[in-house]
């Protein structure tokens, strides 16, 4: 059975998509170890007036200057959460482009966007925030080969949405149907198992959920609670709510895009559901 609602999801839900802005660690040798960090990892645009430009703050934390440089992908999610990035600086004004941010301060970077004003749907953003090496005394390197130390260079990613005045999501239920699905499979360093990849978790009882997106705006399926009723193997009623926080463990953020955006999701149970029974998902608060 298909359920179908229209949601929006607002500022407090968006929160929850610094998931998808992770930054990412690079290893390179010498210097001393920095830290940074960028603030808020999202940002909601709309395509003109005041409320078309973000002001994003890096932060450095660590015990020396750190040089910085942005840029501006723009984010397609496919139906299995598969992430595309594509180069999409001409959609936006940066500044500063790049900067240095002494030791304990702060720099505000202006992100303004510049593309059409008359844009159907939202679109959404990554604004890359990555630390530059500094370049070493090349006698500090040992010529025996002796211990180097190990710079730590961040890359931050913040999300960027841009929206139309007005859009709204409109999320409906596709499909759904009971299945095996494997849990969300741990994250081990490879040091940790010679550089061989764990085997899978074992797969458990679960569902396949599949929803679209009609609306013109995005839509974050972690900013709200998922109930799920059926029927179990044994006859029995099944209701089970997986608040939004669990949602976030199991799916990430759930983006979800705009025009006929899809998504495919797996949930575990803990029971095996009867697929000859009537199973429905609804969305709260």
């Amino acid at each position: 059975m298909f359920s179908l609602l229209k949601l929006r999801f607002g500022r407090a839900a968006v929160t929850a998509a610094c998931l998808l802005g992770a930054g990412m660690v690079i290893l390179a040798a010498a210097g001393a170890a920095w830290a940074m960090r960028v603030s808020p990892m999202v940002s909601e645009l709309t395509t003109t007036g005041v409320g078309s430009a973000a002001r994003i703050e890096v932060g450095n934390i660590g015990s020396a200057a750190l040089p910085f440089e942005t840029r501006i992908t723009r984010m397609d999610v496919d139906a299995d959460g598969n992430i595309v990035e594509t180069d999409a600086d001409e959609d936006f004004l940066v500044f500063p482009p790049q900067g240095v941010v002494p030791r304990g301060g702060r720099q505000v970077v202006r992100v303004q966007w510049v593309g059409s004003p008359d844009i159907d749907t939202s679109h959404a953003y990554y604004l890359w925030v990555r630390q530059l090496p500094v370049a070493t005394d090349p006698d500090a390197i040992p010529e025996d080969g002796g211990a180097v130390s190990v710079q730590v260079l961040y890359t931050m990613k913040a999300l960027i949405v841009v929206a139309p005045p007005g859009a709204e999501p409109k999320v409906e239920i596709v499909s759904i149907k009971p299945t095996m699905v494997a849990p969300p499979a741990p994250e081990i360093d490879p040091a940790l198992t010679g550089d061989e990849a764990p085997p899978p978790p074992p797969e458990e009882p679960g569902v396949e959920v599949v929803v679209g997106n009609s609306g013109k705006r995005y839509a974050l399926m972690s900013g709200a609670t998922w109930i799920l009723d059926g029927t179990d193997i044994s006859g029995q009623p099944f209701t089970r709510e997986y608040k939004s926080e669990e949602i976030s463990q199991l799916v990430g953020v759930g983006y979800l895009a705009p025009a006929g955006g899809r998504r495919t999701f797996k949930l575990p149970t803990g029971v095996a559901l009867d697929p000859a029974k009537p199973v429905t998902l609804r969305f709260g608060r």
